[in-house]
């Protein structure tokens, strides 16, 4: 038991760790602070071209759609860093980890803007209309409210994915959270850091979690 608590709950080593993780930690927020509005804005403009009519765009949105959400987001940001240099294109850790993760969220941010939007009656449109809305104001003012809080939580489900998602960062050498914790715990040889770094990743998103079952539980009824 002692053996235990001393490799995985050593206050002394996470003490000692903790300035490492916690400049992890900002990086994380940071890179959280830049996908995270970069896929809403970026799904919600895919979304209102996939529902073009013109068939030929809107089919070519759904492709492009359907294959960003099929490739795994790790063999993305892998190609993005390691063969685009190949190709002549040279990313940072950290933009190449924002583009992968832009093209993969907004993917599915697409997704269920598209879906939140068709929940909404085609009524709805042409009552806006008669008020003398055009297009585009009916959906500003009166289509993307309503879509927006019929899947709020599952654009929330979905934005609890991508701050879980910047843990593979690491694989590009970006000292994030865990990247910081697993330096720790290779110079103390101690797996203290990483249970903190799991610690760290709770505390932020259990609140989150209970809330969205909340909402859930609310939507749902």
């Amino acid at each position: 038991m002692n053996l235990f608590l001393e490799s995985f709950f050593n206050f002394q080593i996470m003490s000692e760790a903790s300035p490492l993780l916690i400049r992890g930690l900002g990086t994380t927020a940071m890179l959280c602070a830049v996908v995270i509005p970069l896929g809403l804005i970026g799904g919600l403009t895919v979304a209102l071209i996939a529902l073009s009519s013109n068939p030929w765009l809107r089919w070519s949105i759904i492709a492009l759609i359907d294959f960003f959400r099929a490739v795994p987001p790790l063999v993305l940001l892998i190609f993005i860093y390691s063969g685009l240099p190949f190709a002549g294109i040279e990313l940072s850790p950290f933009t190449a980890v924002c583009v992968g993760f832009f093209l993969n969220n907004s993917a599915y941010y697409a997704e269920i803007y598209r879906a939140g939007i068709e929940s909404v009656g085609v009524g709805q449109m042409e009552a806006a209309r008669s008020t003398g809305l055009n297009n585009i104001r009916a959906m500003v003012y009166v289509i993307l409210p309503q879509a927006t809080r019929n899947v709020l939580p599952d654009l929330l489900s979905n934005t609890i994915e991508v701050v879980k998602l910047t843990s593979i960062a690491s694989v590009v050498a970006l000292q994030e959270l865990l990247y910081s914790a697993d330096m720790a715990r290779s110079v103390t040889y101690n797996s203290s850091p990483i249970v903190m770094a799991a610690g760290i990743y709770l505390l932020i998103l259990w609140p989150v979690v209970r809330m969205l079952s909340k909402l859930e539980h609310k939507v749902g009824h």
